[in-house]
């Protein structure tokens, strides 16, 4: 495992070829913004979710005939990246592995990039497979909430009504429930994440902002590209997680072929398909 850091005049961030995932966001005063991983709550940080965000109706998906299995929020979270290439602000991450459920030929690559107070983060497929295949991708970045969540808020963009399809298990009803209406700000508290993540598949926001009554500091996650957004912590954890995925969590009667599922994305040969999200200190 390497631990590989970029710079900006404003940011230090530090992410492992383990998976990829990024350790540390220190701002300019050397605080740091990402959570610890303290075991107590969960090991992880900010783990990438591919080739699925969530999980599979009965852990696997039909394609073309075939049934494939996979885990939850897929395979690649423990693997070891190749350190593909280092700039003093941008780092490429690279990852070939197959899995019993995706036995393709890809190259997935994880591209950071710092620029003042902007973590630019690129996730580009490319196929090297003569079958075409299915994907998805999301996010799981965990930021630090120090002394709990209940003094911190989600800001949208644009008012909303927030209607989250409550999980069971892995998997949603077609049921909603309304969290909030007509409204930009979602104050946090830990009832919310008694059962497990918010899932709002229909946010009008591109954006949101995580703020707290404590200070000026802020965190800013635009996700122009993922239609699914997910919130998510652990009883008394000091994170939130702000995720967004290109897909929703299966459907409990969700049909078995992945190219019927909402956000997989068809990819051929020699195509390549990339997703960005954008991560704003304050």
């Amino acid at each position: 495992m390497q631990l590989i850091t970029i710079k900006s005049e404003l940011l230090t961030v530090t992410i492992s070829s383990k998976g990829a995932e990024i350790q540390s966001i220190l701002d300019k005063d050397g605080i740091e913004r990402m959570y610890d991983g303290d075991p107590k709550f969960w090991a992880n940080r900010a783990p990438i979710l591919f080739p699925v965000a969530g999980g599979f109706k009965d852990d696997g998906y039909e394609w073309q005939g075939k049934w494939y299995p996979m885990p939850k929020h897929g395979f690649i979270r423990p693997l070891e990246w190749q350190v593909e290439d280092v700039k003093e602000n941008q780092a490429t991450f690279l990852l070939q592995e197959k899995h019993e459920g995706f036995p393709f030929d890809y190259d997935l690559r994880a591209i950071y990039t710092v620029e003042g107070n902007k973590l630019d983060v690129t996730y580009a497929v490319t196929s090297r497979d003569e079958r075409p295949f299915c994907f998805s991708i999301g996010s799981h970045e965990a930021y630090a909430t120090p002394g709990g969540i209940q003094d911190y808020e989600i800001v949208f963009d644009e008012a909303e009504t927030l209607l989250h399809s409550e999980l069971i298990g892995n998997l949603t009803g077609h049921n909603t429930v309304t969290i909030a209406e007509n409204t930009k700000v979602l104050p946090l508290k830990y009832d919310y994440f008694q059962v497990d993540a918010l899932v709002f598949r229909s946010v009008k926001s591109r954006g949101v902002t995580l703020r707290t009554n404590k200070n000026s500091r802020t965190i800013r996650v635009d996700f122009p590209d993922c239609p699914f957004l997910l919130l998510w912590t652990r009883p008394n954890a000091p994170y939130i997680c702000i995720e967004p995925w290109c897909n929703g969590p299966d459907f409990i009667d969700a049909p078995a072929a992945i190219d019927q599922k909402p956000g997989f994305m068809r990819i051929e040969k020699g195509q390549t398909i990339k997703k960005t999200h954008v991560i704003t200190v304050g």
